[in-house]
């Protein structure tokens, strides 16, 4: 088969930050009175995050501290950890799931709770990225990662958008939950953004191989087309470099082989092709490059210790009380 030479931009982390696509789980508008508090528990492959558009709050992550959350503070969870929220410290929490809402759409509610004291309000959400190269990315990302308030210069774009969400949360009108929504998809991004051009830990790990000239390429290379039968030399060739010379260098910078990565990529991306679609296993296999069903079952095993049937086979029926 052909080598598949893709084009590849200047800026090969711009390509990986347009792939943060967020699939909106939950978004809520909370209006907290003092004293309160809410525990939220381990919400397993959501990134959280809040914005505090009146008042002020405390914020305790599981091993991550406790912080004052400031007017036009923004706070992401990236790894969906157990947290507090309390109008002062000390205050009882009560469970999220325990607390009545007043549902306005499928993913948009409203959260009113407290002892009648002064108000905080705060825009919460839930959300998930649906691609494996944004996967990969938050990996990487801090327990917490903090924007601060309104008062700091450097960032206009941000502070212009929490301003605009707080007027639409301080005074709802048609299409607001649309607005907001969208407005908190877009600051999730830009925070990511931030934290990316700033923070030390963005130059290690997978994102150091992303922005590398090199192995970037054939990462890229990867992630566009996982079908295509990718071999060590045609990768090196993507990478513009010699065959041994990309496979020390993808390993040093990835951790892991070229090979084991690409294996790993297809398994990621099968495993979600079948809890989502119908598709026979015949055709998901096929999908990923691999030439029989056998061979795909075989790998699917290996990375996820039970075959590919079992994502579809129905739940055993429960025992009734004897």
């Amino acid at each position: 088969m052909p080598s598949r030479d893709f084009p590849v931009p200047t800026d090969l982390l711009g390509e990986v930050l347009h792939l943060l696509r967020l699939t909106g789980t939950l978004y809520c508008r909370a209006e907290l009175t003092a004293p309160w508090g809410v525990a939220v528990p381990r919400l397993d492959e959501l990134m959280t995050f809040q914005v505090v558009t009146s008042g002020r709050c405390v914020l305790e992550v599981d091993g991550a501290g406790s912080r004052v959350l400031e007017q036009g503070s923004l706070t992401l969870i990236p790894h969906g950890t157990p947290h507090r929220l309390r109008s002062a410290p000390g205050t009882p929490t009560e469970p999220l799931f325990d607390i009545p809402v007043e549902r306005i759409s499928d993913r948009y509610e409203v959260l009113r709770h407290g002892g009648g004291g002064d108000l905080t309000q705060v825009a919460y959400g839930a959300v998930r990225f649906d691609h494996l190269t944004a996967h990969r990315l938050v990996r990487q990302l801090p327990l917490v990662l903090h924007v601060d308030a309104w008062d700091d210069d450097a960032a206009g774009w941000l502070h212009s958008t929490l301003r605009f969400m707080a007027a639409e949360a301080r005074t709802p009108r048609a299409g607001g939950e649309t607005v907001i929504t969208r407005l908190a998809d877009i600051l999730v991004v830009q925070a990511i953004r931030s934290w990316l051009d700033s923070a030390p830990e963005a130059d290690q790990g997978w994102l150091a191989a992303v922005r590398d000239e090199h192995v970037g390429r054939a990462l890229l290379s990867i992630h566009r087309a996982p079908e295509h039968p990718w071999t060590v030399a045609e990768l090196a060739g993507q990478a513009h470099l010699s065959r041994s010379a990309f496979a020390a260098r993808f390993t040093a910078l990835v951790g892991e082989p070229a090979m084991r990565y690409l294996t790993e990529c297809r398994m990621q991306l099968a495993r979600a092709r079948l809890r989502e679609t119908a598709e026979p296993l015949s055709t998901v296999a096929h999908s990923f490059g691999y030439r029989s069903e056998a061979a795909f079952s075989r790998a699917f095993k290996r990375a996820f210790g039970v075959p590919p049937g079992s994502l579809r086979r129905p739940a055993a029926p429960a025992m009734a009380p004897g």
